[in-house]
């Protein structure tokens, strides 16, 4: 992702549609093999630390504050890409994954398929969450 200027920076948070809580919804994909990885939310903060540093910074709902990812476990994401789509109210992060995305230890957050009405986990898990957080 190239750099950016303050006003450019400016400009593009200027043009997102936040949402009554002031959040857009963010898609991550791994830019490598187009698998999504997640789904998280951003604020305004959020989006300029991601397009200031490169990395993905989210807001977290549950706890109320800005998040870096990985910056507890290690597992970054690096942007290679930042979208929005047609309504400016949605962002796709592509970026390269470390380690895994899902803080339940699998390297997606989807990783369970629906089959025959049940879920059912298709994927291995990548890291012991119990000793990384």
């Amino acid at each position: 992702m190239a750099e950016l200027e303050s006003k450019q920076i400016d400009a593009i948070l200027d043009q997102m549609k936040y949402d009554s809580n002031g959040l857009v919804t963010v898609v991550v994909q791994d830019a490598s093999d187009n698998t999504v990885l997640m789904v998280a939310h951003a604020n305004r903060e959020a989006l300029r630390r991601t397009l200031e540093t490169g990395e993905a910074h989210f807001w977290s709902r549950s706890r109320r504050t800005l998040w870096l990812k990985g910056e507890r476990s290690g597992h970054r994401q690096r942007v290679i890409e930042f979208r929005v789509d047609c309504d400016a109210d949605c962002v796709l992060l592509r970026v390269e994954q470390t380690g895994g995305a899902c803080h339940e230890g699998y390297r997606s957050c989807f990783f369970r398929l629906m089959r025959d009405g049940q879920f059912v986990v298709t994927a291995e898990k990548v890291f012991d969450p119990d000793t990384v957080y």
